[in-house]
């Protein structure tokens, strides 16, 4: 090993670790990192907006493009979303930013994998004997969809995010172990292939999944791993985060309105007006590397920051919760989902309905997110509780050395 240390900067909250001549990188092993609450704010507002694309979407408030009118609602409507698609990529890439210097454990795979069995399982069973369940058959494709959450793609996000996590012994290897040339040149082709092409191509790649998929999540893994290891020298300078976000967000929504004209005048292009709202475009994802680079600005401290780290880890049971099959179409409704859209679609509303919409989206997005957090609050509690009779079982015991054995062959 050499003696020279590699460098470790905070450039405006944004972590650089300059690769030395050291073959760790230099990376520090910190079993139990403190948590930066910034980024834990972030989290939340990720999930929040993950809501707001939920609400808008299944609750009837995005009119069809093709139409040859929008109301001024429903236009607000296609602005509200246009600032919440970069949702999931944020999500995504606050998870790569952390993920990048861990080290994989069969222990967080198994509590993640019966986090979302308990989910899957517990609120889809209640959803369809209840009555609750809507839009969707209760046959044995459901259940099988139950029991196998991931293979079955109940949630498509958690299937990607687990077989992103199992790609974690290789990847994560790759971006501690690769020059800063090394990646940008991985990075770039990446995000040539997969972002890119599409955006500029007017018609659909076949292999294109709109950012459906695990291989989208790759390339944000090796982006956020990027910016983990070597910093962002753009998003260094103060309000360029911010601007780059809203920036490509209005873009985004003047894009799609644009090709929505396109095809209103030629016919053509019907298929790819909702292009720039893909997850895998370009400009929802640097959209979210802006709105990344702006909380990483943020600074938080005492009891808010402490808060917003008590709640951030519980941001997942929302998701789990509110997109269950037995849940995922019923939960606007309750929320007055159905009066709101047609409210909005009138073609003579005006600025009332334009402020009912923001008012009735804000009131839904806090109710379902707090709702979330205190389920999962509750779930969290009786796995611990579990775990702590179980221990008491030699077997369980045993099984529990194992797992930690195998958690050290990683580390």
């Amino acid at each position: 090993m050499n003696k020279k240390t590699n460098k470790r900067k905070e450039n405006n909250g944004i972590t650089s670790i300059e690769d030395g001549r050291n073959a760790d990188m230099g990376l520090k092993k910190n079993p139990k990192p403190a948590r930066m609450a910034n980024l834990e704010l972030l989290r939340c507002v990720a999930m929040m907006m993950v809501i707001v694309l939920h609400y808008l979407g299944k609750g009837g408030m995005l009119s069809d493009l093709t139409g040859a009118a929008v109301s001024k609602a429903e236009t607000a409507a296609w602005l509200l979303e246009s600032f919440c698609i970069v949702a999931v990529n944020v999500y995504m890439f606050i998870s790569g930013y952390f993920l990048c210097t861990s080290s994989f454990k069969v222990s967080r795979l198994i509590q993640l994998w019966l986090q979302i069995w308990a989910y899957s399982v517990g609120v889809g069973l209640i959803g369809a004997l209840t009555g609750v369940l809507q839009e969707t058959a209760f046959d044995t494709h459901y259940l099988l969809t139950l029991l196998f959450p991931v293979t079955m793609g109940h949630y498509w996000f958690m299937t990607a995010y687990v077989f992103l996590y199992l790609l974690l012994p290789f990847v994560g290897m790759a971006v501690k172990k690769m020059t800063k040339g090394q990646m940008q040149a991985a990075l770039g082709i990446l995000l040539l292939a997969f972002c890119v092409s599409k955006s500029i191509l007017p018609v659909q790649l076949e292999m294109d999944r709109q950012g459906y998929d695990c291989l989208w999540y790759l390339c944000v893994f090796v982006a956020a791993a990027y910016v983990r290891r070597f910093g962002s020298a753009f998003l260094e300078r103060k309000g360029r985060g911010l601007l780059l976000y809203a920036g490509c967000c209005l873009l985004v929504f003047g894009g799609t309105f644009a090709l929505r004209e396109v095809y209103l005048r030629t016919g053509g292009l019907e298929r790819r007006i909702k292009m720039c709202l893909e997850y895998n475009h370009v400009l929802p994802f640097l959209a979210a590397a802006g709105l990344f680079g702006a909380f990483c600005r943020v600074r938080l401290r005492g009891r808010a920051a402490d808060m917003v780290n008590r709640i951030a880890p519980y941001t997942l049971g929302v998701y789990l919760l509110h997109e269950n099959l037995g849940l995922r179409y019923t939960w606007q409704k309750w929320l007055g989902a159905e009066g709101l859209a047609a409210a909005v679609g009138n073609a003579d509303s005006g600025f009332g309905a334009v402020g009912s919409l923001f008012l009735w989206t804000g009131a839904a997005v806090l109710a379902v997110f707090a709702c979330g957090i205190l389920v999962d609050v509750a779930r969290k509690g009786i796995f611990d509780g579990v775990h702590r009779i179980c221990l008491k079982m030699g077997w369980y015991r045993k099984l529990m050395a194992v797992i930690e054995r195998a958690d050290a062959l990683f580390r």
